[in-house]
Order: structure tokens, then C-alpha cells, then sequence
């Protein structure tokens, strides 16, 4: 709503510039007109010190003159001034925008990462509390964004077992396997460390106990938007006294 707000006013500044160049231009035109129609031979047979007062009247009209040019030269360059300000703050808004949708899920973002693999098999179904395990040392690791099955999981996502562990929730969300894809982005040898260590790390734990879990580590992670509505109930923001 803002940067509509921003073209709203560089319009309204351009159009008040458009009237005072009029109003200067017909002032101008005035005092020409008024030379045009002095009569000339009245001025031949002035007296001299008639002459002078004249000349000390124009000298103050043009002196008026140029005072107004200076006025609206300088209204003009605060104008352009203000449009540039207007221009750069919009700019500004806009990057602090894009910014703000990519830290709380609402754009597809990419970069380097890992992605790891979870499947079912005949001894180990995966369960919610095997993902919620792995988003959290994931993020333990610094990953800057997170999907399971292309549902993008933020501070808010849920991931619930449902139906005598039958499917999974994530998002509210319906995901079944029997494979589970959960991808992140962040330092990549850094985040494949940490779920390798061993005795301790995600994988290393999980493939002891018999789970089919692997993870790859990826130049280029692609994880989609968050595509749900952010409902905020209870917080409210704190007036500065």
C-alpha cells in the first residue's frame, strides 16, 4: 500500500510544479506586456529625473522578478529532491519486503544445501517424531529454510502423526510414504557434518537402528513458499512509552 502511496505523491508534486512554471511564465509575460505598451514618445519627453524614477521602478519590478525566479527555481529543486527521497524510500520498502517474505516463508527461495532421504521398510516406519527429530538438528546446524515432501516448515508448521501413524501432517497437510524427502538450505559440509557425526549425529543414529535414512549434499536446494494463511491471535505489538 505504501509504494502506491509514494507514485500518489511524486504525481501530485509533478503536477504542482507543471502550475508554478505556468504562474512564472505568465508573471514574465505580463512585464513584457507592460513594456510593449509604454508609450514611447511619452518617455522621449520625460524630464531626466522623471526618466530616473522610471528607470528606479523597472530596476524594482525586475528585481521582483528575478526574487520570484529564484523562489520557484528553488521550489523546484526541493520537488525533485522529494521525488528522489519518495523513489529511494519506496525502494528501500520494497527490499525490506522482499526480505521480510523470505524469512517467514512466503517466497520460493534456493541456494546450497542437503537434502536427506527418509523410507520406510519392513522393520521402521518413519514417524513424525523421526522429521521433528531431523528439522530440529537441521536448524541446530543453521539452515535458513526447510521442506518435507515440498511443504515448507516454519516456526509455526506442524508435523503430527495421524491415523495409527498411517500418514503424516505437516502444514495440515497430508504426506505418505513410503518416502520422505526433507530438504535444507544452508552451509552444506557444515549441516552433512552435524547429521553425520558419529554415535551422535541424525543419520548416524537412525541407520544404527535399523532406519533407511542417506542425505546428498546439493549446490542448488530448491524449497518452495509457504503457501498457507499466518493467523496471529494473541501477540500484539508493544507501544514504546
Amino acid at each position: 500500500m505504501k509504494k502506491f502511496k509514494f507514485r500518489a505523491d511524486i504525481t501530485a508534486v509533478t503536477v504542482v510544479i507543471f502550475i508554478v512554471c505556468i504562474v512564472l511564465v505568465s508573471v514574465i509575460l505580463m512585464q513584457f506586456r507592460t513594456v510593449e505598451q509604454t508609450d514611447i514618445t511619452e518617455i522621449e519627453t520625460m524630464r531626466e529625473s522623471e526618466l530616473q524614477e522610471a528607470l528606479v521602478d523597472w530596476k524594482a519590478r525586475y528585481d521582483e522578478v528575478s526574487t520570484q525566479l529564484e523562489d520557484v527555481n528553488s521550489r523546484i529543486a526541493e520537488y525533485n529532491k522529494t521525488i528522489q527521497d519518495n523513489e529511494a524510500g519506496s525502494e528501500l520498502i520494497d527490499e525490506e519486503l522482499a526480505e521480510s517474505n523470505i524469512l517467514v516463508g512466503k517466497t520460493d527461495v534456493y541456494g546450497e544445501g542437503v537434502v536427506v532421504t527418509l523410507v520406510d521398510n519392513e522393520n521402521y516406519k518413519i514417524t513424525a517424531e523421526n522429521l521433528i527429530d531431523l528439522v530440529n538438528e537441521l536448524r541446530y546446524a543453521g539452515a535458513e529454510a526447510i521442506s518435507i515432501n515440498e511443504q515448507r516448515v516454519l516456526a509455526t508448521t506442524d508435523i503430527v502423526d495421524m491415523a495409527d501413524y498411517t500418514y503424516i501432517l505437516v502444514n495440515s497437510q497430508r504426506i505418505e510414504g513410503p518416502s520422505y524427502v526433507v530438504k535444507a538450505i544452508g552451509d552444506k559440509e557444515y549441516m552433512s557434518s552435524i547429521l553425520n557425526l558419529k554415535g551422535s549425529g541424525f543419520i548416524d543414529r537412525h541407520t544404527t537402528l535399523g532406519y533407511n535414512v542417506s542425505s546428498i549434499q546439493e549446490n542448488r536446494v530448491e524449497i518452495p513458499k509457504y503457501n498457507g494463511e499466518f493467523e496471529i491471535n494473541y501477540m500484539r505489538e508493544v507501544e514504546s512509552e
